[in-house]
C-alpha cells in the first residue's frame, strides 16, 4: 500500500519537517500518518519562536496509536527527521525496532538532521551519537548532507574519493543506500551543487544550479520527495533525479517571488483551485 509513516518536526508557521513533508507526499496519492517530535511556532531562523520539543511519553503515545491502526503491517515505509531530544529520539529507535521485526519489508528511509556548513550543528547533545550508532547503521537508505555525512563517519568528503570512502564506512555498519544533499566536491563545476548516490563503489551524481537563498527546509523537502518517488516504484537512481528537479523548480519559484519560505506550491495551481471554488 502507498502508505508512509512520517516521524519529524511540525511547525505553524513555515515549511520545515513534516510541515514541508506531508503535503507534497499526499498530492502524489500517499496516504501519510505524521507523528511530530517538536510543535513550534515556526523554525529557529527568525527572532522569535514559542512551543517546543514533545514529551517523550506524548510522543510514544502517538506512535503506539500508528500501530494499533495497523501502519506497520500496511505501510511501505517509515521515514523519520528531526528527532527533538534524545528522550524523543530513544522512543522512535524503539519503535522503529518494533517495526522492522513486526514487518521485514517496511522500508526506513532516515534523515540524520543534526546541522549543515553554515549553521554548524544544530541538534541537541546526544543526537548525532544516536544516528551514527542506532538509527543510520538500521536504515534502508539515509539522506544526509555533506555535512551530515562528515559529521557520522568523522571523515571529510569533499573529494570524489573521500566521499566514497565515507559512504563505504556507513555500508560496512549496515545501512543501506547512501544519499548526500548539498554536495559541493572539488571537482563540481562553480555555480553547481550535486546530490549523490553512493551504492557500492558506484556514485550517481545529480547536478542542478546553486540559487542565491537558503531557505530552510529543503532536505526535509528532498526527502519526502524521494519517498513519494519510492513509493511509485521508481529505482533509487530515478528517484533523486526526479525529486532534485522537483526541489529546483520549488527553489526557483522561492527566488522568483523572494519568499523567505518555500513556496512549495505553484501560483497556478492556487489561481486554478480559487476559480474553482
Amino acid at each position: 500500500m502507498r502508505r508512509v509513516i512520517s516521524i519529524q518536526s511540525q511547525v505553524v508557521h513555515g515549511h520545515v519537517g513534516n510541515s514541508a513533508a506531508v503535503f507534497p507526499m499526499q498530492a502524489r496519492g500517499i496516504d501519510v500518518a505524521a507523528v511530530p517530535t517538536t510543535l513550534l511556532s515556526n523554525h529557529p531562523h527568525y527572532p522569535t519562536m514559542y512551543g517546543r520539543v514533545l514529551e517523550p511519553g506524548l510522543v510514544a503515545d502517538l506512535l503506539q496509536g500508528v500501530e494499533d491502526r495497523g501502519w506497520i503491517d500496511s505501510g511501505a515505509i517509515l521515514l523519520t527527521g528531526y528527532l527533538g531530544s534524545v528522550a524523543v529520539a530513544d522512543v522512535v529507535v524503539d519503535f522503529i525496532a518494533r517495526a522492522q521485526r513486526r514487518n521485514p519489508n517496511l522500508t526506513y528511509v532516515c534523515d540524520p538532521v543534526m546541522g549543515d556548513d553554515d549553521l554548524g550543528i544544530f541538534a541537541a547533545a546526544g543526537l548525532p551519537e544516536i544516528f551514527r550508532d542506532r538509527l543510520v547503521p538500521i536504515a534502508s537508505v539515509i539522506t544526509p548532507n555533506q555535512f551530515e555525512l562528515e559529521l557520522l563517519t568523522g571523515k571529510k568528503a569533499r573529494s570524489v574519493a573521500a566521499l566514497r570512502e565515507a559512504a563505504r564506512a556507513l555500508s560496512a555498519n549496515g545501512t543501506g543506500a547512501v544519499i548526500v544533499t548539498g554536495v559541493v566536491l572539488d571537482d563540481t563545476p562553480s555555480g553547481l551543487v550535486e546530490t549523490v548516490l553512493c551504492l557500492a563503489d558506484t556514485l550517481h551524481r545529480v547536478p542542478n544550479p546553486r540559487l542565491p537563498i537558503r531557505p530552510s527546509g529543503t532536505g526535509d523537502l528532498f526527502a519526502a520527495l524521494l519517498v513519494a518517488e519510492l513509493c511509485d516504484g521508481n529505482s533509487l537512481a530515478a528517484s533523486i533525479h526526479a525529486a532534485s528537479q522537483e526541489i529546483l523548480a520549488i527553489l526557483q519559484r522561492t527566488y522568483l517571488t523572494g519568499s523567505n519560505e518555500m513556496v512549495i506550491i505553484a501560483q497556478e495551481v492556487c489561481t486554478r483551485t480559487a476559480g474553482q471554488t
